[in-house]
């Protein structure tokens, strides 16, 4: 019998790959590229399956061109690269690969958070540059992080997961959700209104998934609401934050800084954005281990298999 035919837009961990060749007939670009709107449809038009990732714009033109498939599994959390509509109409198992990154993603996210207030950055270049000259009282002073307030916009697993994190820190926690959330024993978590999160946090980490909703959600008027000693992290979607807004209030130290994991243009980034001593600016890095990475491609697998065989799907989307 015919193997079904699997078309992955980008290579995978290697680990993930070897378990690829004894079940499917695969597609794949060996140059590690992002494949072109043209390379996407080839792709589409010939595959059973599809592993893409959130780099990936799966729109209409893309999906009318299949003609066998059966599932998309995004290699990713989030899944608004996908035109979920046309999907459906056209009888497409959609999946994504939650809970497994979220450590990964809540860690990256003290990683700026911590980058960014303790200079870490600048202070790498200083060195490596050759301009240290020795320590020095007032030298690259930052700002404390242990007993600060912490507020987080989108409380689901990242979200609680970086506040996990805040206990040892001795931090209070503010949040802005959908939902109320338990605390854990001993520690507080205090739900208020965005405006609220905004005016009391000294350090803002968002955490909510790219909808019609929550594009811009960070603007000028938000950013006006911090406090000018605040840092703003983003570790969710780019278009979570009006960047040029970002842009105006760092330049005007509205607010004090930010550590940014994810653009709105991305993977464009404004030259001015990078100038900017202020920022620490990280190549969308957030599920970038190695272990998290390979469990995200065997998830995609588990899914792909599942669909396939005509099985309960175990993370399905649509």
């Amino acid at each position: 019998m015919d193997r079904p035919t699997l078309y992955i837009t980008r290579l995978l961990p290697q680990a993930v790959m070897n378990a690829i060749p004894q079940h499917y007939r695969v597609l794949a670009d060996s140059t590690d590229r992002p494949a072109t709107a043209h390379e996407l449809g080839h792709g589409f038009s010939q595959a059973d399956a599809v592993i893409c990732t959130l780099a990936d714009r799966i729109d209409v033109s893309i999906l009318s061109q299949a003609t066998k498939l059966k599932i998309v599994a995004n290699y990713a959390v989030g899944y608004n690269n996908i035109d979920l509509s046309t999907a459906a109409q056209r009888g497409f198992i959609v999946t994504n690969t939650p809970d497994v990154l979220t450590d990964a993603t809540a860690d990256l996210t003290w990683s700026l958070l911590l980058g960014v207030a303790r200079r870490v950055a600048e202070g790498d270049a200083l060195v490596r540059t050759g301009h240290w000259t020795g320590w020095a009282p007032t030298q690259m002073l930052g700002t404390d992080v242990t007993g600060k307030t912490l507020g987080i916009v989108g409380m689901g697993r990242i979200g609680q997961a970086v506040a996990y994190r805040a206990t040892g820190f001795r931090m209070s926690v503010l949040y802005a959700g959908r939902h109320a959330v338990s605390s854990p024993p001993g520690v507080s978590w205090t739900r208020q209104p965005l405006d609220t999160v905004l005016t009391h946090s000294d350090y803002l980490s968002l955490h909510v998934p790219l909808t019609d909703t929550t594009r811009h959600l960070i603007g000028q008027r938000e950013l006006a609401l911090m406090k000018p000693t605040a840092f703003l992290i983003n570790t969710s979607r780019g278009p979570v934050i009006d960047e040029s807004a970002l842009l105006a209030a760092l330049e005007a130290g509205t607010i004090a800084g930010a550590g940014l994991d994810v653009y709105e243009h991305e993977p464009a980034v404004s030259p001015a954005l990078s100038s900017l001593p202020n920022v620490v600016l990280l190549p969308h890095l957030g599920s970038a281990t190695l272990e998290t990475r390979v469990r995200m491609g065997l998830i995609c697998l588990e899914n792909i298999a599942a669909a396939l065989e005509g099985r309960s799907v175990p993370h399905r989307v649509i």
